[in-house]
């Protein structure tokens, strides 16, 4: 079938299979690589891109479903003023380790902020719960979405743990 997508701002338009996930489009037919598969049931958050303004696992989102709604990925995030923010902060504070997770966290994050410009700890656990990361970096994600929000955070040591 033939799809018309938005994505960062740019129409695309491919032939694919309705039920193909959009990871695998943005990945494969757009070259989009920055957004992960993590373990393709919709678990772990590292395929999580923006669609229609809402976080969404591109691993279980079917091109079909898409529709008109505007799709964001980690290239894009950069864009909005929010992404530019999350992004410096995680820069700032050493967010990532080995990395792999983290598109997924700063798309959720970014979300987030967008919503909920002053998110207390318990926001912020809740909209990244989901978001997997295997070298454990909660700490600085929490850290860096405070700095990204303009709020008080932890002494700098304790935001390295």
């Amino acid at each position: 079938m033939r799809f018309s997508i938005l994505v960062n701002g740019k129409r695309r338009t491919l032939e694919e299979d309705a039920d193909t996930p959009l990871l695998w489009v943005l990945r494969d037919d757009l070259h989009l690589v920055g957004t992960k598969f993590g373990c393709g049931i919709a678990a772990c958050g590292a395929c999580t891109v923006h669609l229609n303004g809402v976080p969404a696992r591109a691993c279980v989102t079917p091109i079909s479903a898409v529709g008109d709604a505007p799709i964001v990925t980690i290239e894009g995030i950069g864009e909005s003023e929010w992404g530019r923010k999350v992004k410096a902060a995680w820069l700032e504070l050493d967010v990532m380790q080995c990395g792999y997770c983290q598109a997924g966290q700063v798309m959720a994050a970014t979300a987030l902020l967008a919503k909920n410009p002053r998110p207390t700890d318990q926001d912020i656990d809740e909209a990244m719960r989901g978001n997997i990361c295997r070298c454990c970096t909660y700490t600085r994600i929490r850290a860096a979405i405070k700095r990204a929000a303009g709020l008080p955070t932890a002494d700098t040591r304790e935001e390295r743990a």
